[in-house]
């Protein structure tokens, strides 16, 4: 009987030391800054919200970029095309790129979700590796960003839809 007391005893105490075990909180960081080039010369540049604690942050609409994004220069086989915005559970996404020769040269989220400081942390790391993906790329068929399946399939979408414009 000794041991079945001690026995619940220790089990008791292990479960209260596992409960008040604190986690490590990542600071969040900072959406990235995405600069696209519009036309030969000329750049964009959005932000992010500077403030972590700001539930709203700035994000491009589709129609203030769209008359950007369908600017093309036919001297380099340059075109920058903005893909369609697709909403997924978190927020909507949409992406921008710039295609030379049959290859896409830039790739840029104008719009993800940003609404809160847990969107803006997993955003802060996916979305610059979705823009490195699509670097380089003559399709849509890139990675997926682990942690950030949401956002992932929402980049996708929207950079198919850009491909499709740019008649790719």
């Amino acid at each position: 009987m000794r041991r079945v007391v001690l026995a619940f005893a220790s089990t008791v105490a292990g479960v209260l030391a596992l409960l008040s075990f604190k986690t490590h909180t990542a600071s969040v960081a900072a959406p990235p800054a995405a600069v696209s080039t519009v036309g030969p010369g000329t750049s964009s540049a959005s932000s992010g919200s500077d403030s972590a604690a700001s539930s709203s942050a700035p994000s491009a609409s589709p129609s203030s970029s769209a008359s950007a994004a369908s600017s093309a220069s036919s001297a380099s086989g340059t075109k920058t095309v903005t893909g369609d915005s697709v909403s997924t559970q978190w927020g909507n996404v949409q992406v921008q790129i710039t295609v030379t020769n049959g290859k896409i040269t830039s790739a840029t989220a104008v719009e993800y979700p940003q609404n809160n400081g847990r969107d803006q942390q997993i955003n802060a790391y996916a979305i610059p590796v979705l823009q490195q993906e699509s670097v380089g790329a003559t399709s849509a068929n890139i990675d997926m960003v682990s942690g950030a399946t949401v956002t992932s399939g929402g980049y996708v979408q929207s950079l198919q839809s850009a491909l499709d414009k740019a008649g790719l």
